[in-house]
């Protein structure tokens, strides 16, 4: 159950713990933080996407190495089994790279979930918000690597080859045909050969709610022809909207756990 309703989160608001991880593009010139700390769902915590993720390249949100994740999470102190609740206020469904990033650190699956609609739909149904910033006491968290959740830019050029998985990109139409200049200073226009097409914003209602299962496959089979297939990895920009189909994905396919392209077009389009 990756996505959870908003019913579902105010029934157990005191028994999960809660993951406000609100990002923006750039030019929005808008800042997650200082949203949070003006209004945010009860006893949530704040995950700055930018902020945990390495500092030692310049490509935008790559994966920390596994220490560093266990002093991220734990001085938000969560446990290993903590039942998790992610939401996000952005138009880029940020709450998914969250996600990714607790199943691909090994937090189980089944205890990690993304709040369909987000802060946006919690607040149009007069759900409770607050400004109080809660207290936390850290905790002594342990995780693991699904290193193959991940593919880098050697696996991603030898499978133009071997065809071993299939490789979506999450990006516009536009930006995937090179038709117009990527937003990211110093990368080339186009996509990755033999890769396909999906806009994340197709898998998404006009209130940044996910579209229904049945709809869901509709799409998914424009690039698929078997909606069971394990082998799919999934890119974008950063790493952050590959994240939002990968979920998409999983609501159809149960058996399916996400792979991305971390360094994702951010890396492959380099000039």
């Amino acid at each position: 159950m990756p996505l959870i309703e908003t019913n579902w989160l105010e029934e157990k608001l005191d028994d999960v713990k809660i993951i406000d991880c609100s990002w923006h593009m750039p030019m929005t010139k808008r800042n997650g933080f200082t949203e949070y700390k003006n209004q945010h769902i009860p006893n949530a915590i704040f995950f700055d996407l930018d902020e945990n993720s390495r500092k030692d390249t310049d490509l935008p949100h790559m994966l920390v190495d596994i220490n560093e994740w266990e002093k991220i999470v734990s001085k938000m102190g969560i446990k290993k089994d903590d039942e998790i609740v992610i939401y996000d206020n952005s138009d880029v469904i940020s709450s998914c790279r969250c996600w990714f990033n607790f199943i691909y650190f090994g937090h189980n699956p089944k205890l990690v979930h993304v709040l369909n609609g987000g802060l946006k739909k919690w607040i149009k149904e007069n759900n409770e918000v607050t400004n109080n910033i809660i207290s936390i006491q850290p905790s002594d968290y342990k995780g693991f690597e699904k290193k193959e959740l991940v593919k880098n830019k050697q696996s991603i050029d030898q499978n133009i080859y071997e065809q071993k998985f299939k490789l979506i990109d999450a990006r516009n139409k536009e930006r995937f045909d090179g038709k117009v200049q990527e937003p990211r200073k110093g990368l080339r226009s186009g996509n990755i050969k033999n890769s396909f097409c999906i806009p994340f914003n197709q898998c998404l209602n006009k209130d940044k709610t996910f579209k229904t299962a049945e709809d869901l496959k509709l799409i998914f089979e424009t690039c698929l022809e078997n909606i069971n297939e394990k082998n799919i990895v999934f890119s974008c920009g950063s790493g952050v909207t590959a994240c939002v189909l990968a979920l998409a994905y999983s609501l159809i396919n149960d058996k399916y756990l996400p792979c991305i392209y971390d360094g994702s077009w951010a890396e492959y389009g380099i000039i």
